[in-house]
């Protein structure tokens, strides 16, 4: 991927040098929760998934607390930290596509902003840690990421490049996205309402959309700036295959449980970016009225 000397984004926060939020995940009512509740909800969001935070509130019985601390004002990151130059370059190359891309369909498109951290952060949601991988919050538009991940992607998960890591990025936009457009808070809503087993399929069809988005977004990307390389979609192919639903099951507990898929499965997810990669539509990721997944 040849991502060098592209613009870099301003809505980028560099927090690496705060301290990290301590005393763990609060429920509104004040009453901690457990280290068993954190391993449900890190396995069930693992890695991409809806935030977890969202999961560990629905475990307490009530919402988490935002944090009362007053942060200090973020920094940028400096220039000569690659890897923060790299996050920068693809978060601003999202805001070229999907700037014009929403404007085509009627719709303005807010830019998030993506907040580095180490250890653990504030935010809107809750308390967010790095073992969560990255993640986006809807109550402040931010993504979250601790750059560690990366080499937790390529090492532990088998999925290395520079386009895998992009591809992380651009489906965490992704649900920005779904959230500007209304469909994380129509799907938050059903939460209670329906069953368990009916909220994973939810999940699922969250995730593969975002996935599809992800997609849509390397498509006009390389249309317009024609900056990715020979094995660069196949890395995000990879990685997508790597997170799959039945993968991490299969590594964590050597058993699939397609009913509690919250993410859907490799070969669905690479399906899904696919679809939207080749079709550059956004009408072609609307996973909610698709028969089959």
């Amino acid at each position: 991927m040849k991502w060098e000397g592209q613009r870099q984004s301003e809505n980028v926060e560099d927090r690496r040098n705060e301290g990290g939020a301590g005393g763990g995940f609060r429920l509104g009512g004040g009453r901690g929760i457990g280290l068993g509740s954190i391993v449900i909800a890190l396995v069930a969001g693992w890695i991409f998934g809806i935030n977890p935070l969202t999961i560990l509130g629905a475990l307490g019985g009530g919402g988490l607390e935002a944090p009362s601390a007053q942060q200090a004002p973020a920094q940028r990151p400096p220039a000569s930290d690659a890897m923060a130059t790299f996050v920068s370059t693809v978060l601003a190359d999202t805001e070229d596509v999907w700037g014009p891309l929403m404007k085509s369909g009627g719709a303005v498109y807010r830019q998030p902003t993506l907040v580095l951290f180490r250890g653990a952060i504030g935010t809107a949601c809750g308390t967010g840690q790095s073992a969560m991988g990255p993640f986006y919050c809807p109550g402040d538009q931010k993504v979250y990421i601790d750059l560690g991940f990366f080499e937790t992607l390529r090492s532990r998960m088998g999925a290395p490049g520079d386009f895998a890591q992009a591809y992380v990025i651009a489906h965490e936009v992704g649900h920005h996205v779904q959230n500007l457009l209304g469909i994380t808070g129509k799907v938050d809503a059903m939460r209670g309402k329906v069953s368990e087993t009916q909220m994973n399929a939810l999940s699922v069809r969250v995730e593969l959309q975002a996935d599809c988005f992800a997609g849509v977004w390397t498509h006009h990307s390389q249309k317009g700036k024609g900056w990715l390389e020979r094995g660069d979609v196949d890395e995000a192919l990879n990685a997508a295959a790597q997170i799959g639903d039945d993968m991490l099951q299969r590594k964590t507990q050597g058993t699939v449980v397609p009913e509690s898929f919250t993410h859907g499965s490799s070969q669905q997810r690479q399906s899904w970016f696919k679809r939207g990669l080749e079709s550059g539509s956004v009408a072609q990721c609307n996973t909610f009225d698709a028969r089959a997944l």
